[in-house]
């Protein structure tokens, strides 16, 4: 095969990768879709939650990635709303002292982490996010009786050189 068909074979490969990362992207699920079109374009979600007024699909890059993202479908199967969920603007709707497990997970997903702190009865749920390009951690409190006692956030260290650390 001479360079100019390795090249344009090669450029045909990189657009159909292009391509098919976007179709992957649960951003452009447009509403009105079908669960049967929505499953073709991003495949199997990576939970599946019920709703009071239809179901959720979820897809989350977690452990690795920072996003995770809500399809939601009305009674009759059809988007209605998707939602990339870690992102501050959205944090406000976590509710201290009244979510438990099950709100937190059909919101955000499993996190990334799981841990402990001395300073908390409880464990520390973490997730990665980018805000403004930054990489971040969302850091959900909740208590031996699964119920959400508080949350923050903070910087991902583990992107920070050494060096640039106060």
């Amino acid at each position: 095969m001479n360079a100019g068909r390795r090249f344009a074979l090669g450029s045909a490969l990189v657009a159909a990768a292009w391509l098919a990362g976007c179709a992957s992207e649960p951003q452009r699920v447009p509403a009105g879709a079908s669960r049967a079109e929505v499953l073709q374009q991003l495949g199997a979600p990576t939970a599946i939650y019920p709703l009071p007024t239809g179901e959720r699909l979820q897809y989350s890059r977690q452990p690795a990635g920072f996003a995770v993202n809500n399809v939601d479908l009305d009674a009759g199967g059809r988007v209605v709303a998707v939602t990339q969920e870690l992102d501050e603007n959205r944090f406000g709707q976590i509710r201290i002292d009244q979510w438990r497990v099950a709100d937190v997970l059909r919101t955000f997903g499993r996190p990334e982490e799981v841990s402990r702190v001395w300073s908390f009865q409880g464990e520390v749920w973490q997730w990665r996010y980018r805000q403004l390009n930054t990489p971040r951690l969302l850091y959900i409190y909740i208590d031996p009786q699964g119920v959400v006692r508080r949350y923050h956030v903070g910087d991902d260290l583990r992107f920070v050189p050494p060096d640039s650390r106060s």
